[in-house]
């Protein structure tokens, strides 16, 4: 089991408001660069979609759940047939999207036994819970030509040194889309 992190983020490390749906005033600034950029599996989830199940926030699963079930093509198909994890204090109901479900309680427990491969979609409450835990292996980051100056950063100031290996940085529209693996324990 791997846990693989994927996150629109700026040159200058920004994960907030990338679609704008948040409407904060730099939101917004992952679709600026056109549909090219972020349609489609840009983070070559390929078969990971099909045999590991999605993990995301109370706010990003609510996103979601209103984009993808309306959708056909191929993409979308797997994005509604992938179980789906959703950590949130506050929800009760996840019956708006198919194959989605509560965790109940210790997000690291449900995580350490989770037998799949686990993928944190956006929700950087989640990311950061799970790097405080050290139970990230794999980032896959599609970096924007955007620099913001402030909002929530991937990586918070304060946190201990992570070493990461490079596995491959390709261009995706006008954004890069790179994977980082952690160096062996």
């Amino acid at each position: 089991m791997s846990v693989i992190v994927i996150q629109f983020v700026t040159l200058d490390g920004i994960v907030s408001d990338p679609d704008g749906s948040a409407g904060t005033p730099a939101g917004g600034w992952a679709f600026r660069h056109g549909p090219e950029t972020v349609a489609g599996d840009k983070f070559r989830l390929g078969r990971v979609l099909d045999d590991g199940v999605m993990l995301l926030g109370r706010g990003t699963w609510q996103l979601f759940s209103r984009l993808w079930p309306g959708r056909d093509d191929p993409f979308s198909a797997r994005m509604n047939a992938v179980p789906k994890l959703v950590v949130s204090r506050t929800l009760t109901d996840t019956s708006a999207w198919a194959n989605s479900r509560l965790i109940d309680g210790d997000l690291a427990g449900a995580v350490k036994s989770e037998p799949r491969d686990v993928v944190v979609t956006g929700s950087p409450g989640v990311v950061h819970a799970l790097m405080a835990e050290d139970l990230i292996d794999e980032y896959r980051l599609l970096t924007f030509p955007t620099v913001l100056g402030s909002g929530d950063r991937l990586f918070p100031s304060g946190r201990p040194p992570v070493r990461l290996k490079c596995l491959s940085a390709e261009p995706a529209g006008a954004a890069v889309l790179s994977r980082y693996v952690r160096e062996r324990r």
